[in-house]
This record gives C-alpha cells, sequence and structure tokens, in this order.
C-alpha cells in the first residue's frame, strides 16, 4: 500500500472511532438526562436536542463542507477568509430572530412559560455555526484527527456536566439543557483554526452554496430528527414525545457514525467534478442506490426485532415503542444515509439547490400522508418520516444525474 493509500486507511480509522464514540457519547447523555428526569421531564430538553440537530444540519455541516469545498476549488483558504465577516454577520444575525421564535412557541414546545429554553435555543444557534467553521477549516487542512477529537468532546462534555448534575441529585431540565449548550465550548480549542491565510485567488459567494447547502440539509434534518417537535404540536403526550425521540436517536447511530466519516468525502468529490471524472462518478452513484435499496429492505425486520426490547434497556422502562413502528424508522433512516451521501455528491457539483427541491417536493406526499391517514399520531410521524426520506433520496439521485449531464458539456 502506498503512502497515500495508508494515510487514507489512517484518517478513516481515526475518524469512524471519533464518530462512533461521538454517538456513543450522545447516547449516553440523553440516557443520563431520561434516567434523571424521567419521560416527561425530559421533554423539553428532547425539543433542544431535537433544535440542536436542526442547527447543526442547518449552520455547523453547511460551513464544515462549504469550507472544504472552497479550499479544495479555488486552491487556498483566500475564499474562505474574505467570506468570514459577512457569514458572522449573517449568523449574529439569525440567532436572536430563532430564539424569539422559540420563545413565542415555548408553551408549544417546551410546555413551560419561562425564557430559559428559548435562549437555549439562541445559544445552540451560535455554537453550531462556531463549530462547524473550526472542523470545516480542520478538515480542509486535512487535519482529521482533530475532526475526530472535536466529535467526541463535544458530547463528552455533555456527559460529564450531565453525569455531575445527575449525581447532585439536579431534577431541573434547564441545567440539563445548560449541559447540551456547554458542548460547543470544544470549538474554542482550536483558535488558530480561524486564522486563514491568503493563499488562492479564486473567489465563491459564500450564500450561494451555503443557502442551498444550509437550506436543504436543514430540510433533510427537519425530517431526521424534527420527529418529536411536530409530534408535540400535532397534540402527542408528553411521554409520547421523549419515545419518539429515543426511538429516532437509536436508529440514527449508523447516521451519527457516517457524518463524521464524511469529512473526508467532499475534497475527494470535488476534486473528481474538477477533473471531470464522469466515470467514477457514475459508478458511485450506481453502487450507491442499489446498497440502499438492499439496506434498507433488510432494516426493518432488524429494527423490528431489535427496537423494542433495547429502547427501555438504553433508555428506561417507561420508553418503550412498538416493532411495527421501530422496523419503519429503522428502514428511515438507512436511506437518510444514502441522502446524506448523494448531498456531498451535490454539493461538489454545486448544486444545493436540487438538494432543496429534493426535499420540499418530497415533503408534499408526506405531509398528504400525516394530514389525512386515519391512525395514532406517533404511527403517521413514523410513516411519514419514511415517505418523504424516501422521496428526497429519489430526486437527489435525478439531481446528480442532471449534474454529470451539465459536466459533460462544459
Amino acid at each position: 500500500m502506498s503512502n497515500v493509500g495508508r494515510r487514507a486507511a489512517r484518517d478513516s480509522g481515526v475518524l469512524a472511532a471519533g464518530s462512533l464514540l461521538n454517538g456513543v457519547l450522545a447516547y449516553v447523555f440523553f440516557a443520563i438526562v431520561t434516567r434523571a428526569l424521567g419521560a416527561e421531564s425530559a421533554a423539553p430538553v428532547s425539543v433542544l436536542w431535537a433544535y440542536w440537530s436542526l442547527a447543526a444540519a442547518a449552520l455547523a455541516f453547511p460551513l464544515q463542507h462549504w469550507a472544504a469545498r472552497s479550499v479544495t476549488a479555488t486552491g487556498g483558504e483566500h475564499a474562505v477568509r474574505r467570506a468570514l465577516p459577512a457569514v458572522a454577520a449573517a449568523v449574529l444575525a439569525i440567532s436572536p430572530v430563532v430564539g424569539l421564535a422559540a420563545w413565542l412557541a415555548r408553551h408549544s414546545l417546551f410546555h413551560r412559560g419561562d425564557f430559559w429554553f428559548p435562549l437555549l435555543v439562541a445559544a445552540a444557534t451560535l455554537g453550531s455555526a462556531l463549530t462547524g467553521l473550526v472542523r470545516g477549516m480542520l478538515q480542509a487542512r486535512e487535519r482529521f484527527g482533530a475532526v475526530a477529537f472535536a466529535l467526541v468532546m463535544e458530547n463528552l462534555v455533555r456527559c460529564v456536566v450531565s453525569l455531575g448534575l445527575a449525581a447532585a441529585g439536579n431534577h431541573d431540565p434547564v441545567a440539563y439543557g445548560l449541559a447540551l449548550v456547554g458542548g460547543y465550548v470544544t470549538g474554542l480549542i482550536w483558535p488558530w483554526a480561524l486564522r486563514m491565510t491568503l493563499q488562492g485567488g479564486g473567489h465563491e459567494s459564500p450564500f450561494a452554496l451555503l443557502g442551498g447547502a444550509g437550506g436543504g440539509q436543514l430540510l433533510g434534518q427537519v425530517v431526521l430528527t424534527g420527529g418529536p417537535v411536530l409530534l408535540a404540536l400535532a397534540g402527542g403526550a408528553p411521554t409520547e414525545v421523549t419515545v419518539l425521540f429515543a426511538g429516532l436517536a437509536l436508529f440514527r447511530a449508523p447516521y451519527t457514525l457516517a457524518i463524521g466519516m464524511v469529512a473526508q468525502l467532499t475534497a475527494r468529490l470535488t476534486t473528481l467534478v474538477v477533473e471531470r471524472r464522469l466515470d467514477a462518478l457514475g459508478r458511485i452513484r450506481s453502487r450507491l442506490v442499489l446498497a440502499t435499496v438492499v439496506l434498507a429492505l433488510v432494516a426493518a425486520p432488524v429494527g423490528a426485532l431489535v427496537g423494542p426490547p433495547v429502547l427501555p434497556l438504553v433508555f428506561g422502562d417507561d420508553v418503550r415503542m412498538a416493532g411495527r413502528l421501530t422496523a419503519v424508522v429503522a428502514s428511515a433512516s438507512t436511506i437518510a444515509i444514502a441522502a446524506l451521501i448523494t448531498t456531498l455528491l451535490l454539493i461538489a457539483h454545486g448544486r444545493t439547490a436540487g438538494q432543496v427541491r429534493a426535499w420540499l417536493l418530497a415533503a408534499v406526499p408526506g405531509a398528504a400522508y400525516f394530514a389525512v391517514w386515519p391512525a395514532p399520531v406517533l404511527d403517521r410521524t413514523c410513516w411519514a418520516f419514511l415517505v418523504v426520506e424516501a422521496g428526497a433520496f429519489a430526486w437527489m439521485v435525478l439531481e446528480h444525474g442532471r449534474g454529470m449531464a451539465r459536466l459533460a458539456t462544459r
């Protein structure tokens, strides 16, 4: 094996280990919360965690992969450095707006009237942006060990703080919400990551790619993790909200692992696009579609068998979900991984608007099913998740085909 091959294998192993440990720590954190507070009292923390996932999708993920793609496409860090003031101003403007929206909907979302959780929502917005930009620059400089360490440290801080709260007998949901937001302090470990060089002569508008990538990934994350919020707004009981959150968290484990490991893919896929390697891009798409169909079918019976006994074991005896629903959640979560990889293909092609179209179009049949199907609200939420994930993946595959056709005519 060549030195390049050995380095790639080593980086993949480090990212896999970091992503796996990050996922385990995420489960540990929420297991501590549910056991310390109980399913009903943990509901506002569940909603905050769901928002954390949305903020990571809308800000952290796009900023991370925008930075890596920009450095690869332009040959240096100059484009990111020039865009940073505008990006920072946009984030500082968004944070209080999101916090205000959470305050206006505080009774429906958090089942409480104080200002603490809306403030935590605003803080999570800022923390997600900082985290994404730091990881993106580490990724652009191929510091994959540091990327893996950053993944682990964020949830490790949350676990340590929440464990201390539980040991002290603290039963205040706000304290555990603060523990969640406290994980973002790990972004300050690498302040030098934001010291960018003037290398590279190209310049791209950051909002052209970030707008599409952020919007598309936000919509995708709404589908992936927003079920508890939808369930709460549709009148689901607090216990059902926590149960659905736990079920989604359990079967999102492979996705959590994948989202850390794909740090290497952005630059490589961008290179294939820059070099117009249509043959390689076509093989990636064909194999991805085949693997998705097979694995989604296999995931359903595995989810039905594994989900019901594992959920109460991990999250507590009062967190239980029927096998018919864990099967649906497992299959949809598998398709979500394929959608993640297809998203990176679209980012490499610069076709992030296609990602937005995919999620918006897929939401139509999902919303129709949720609105009209005569089933309990928890069942409808799970099935709508599957419908939208499958539809969005199919459309993104078509968008990638269009990107390849356009690339061939350049």
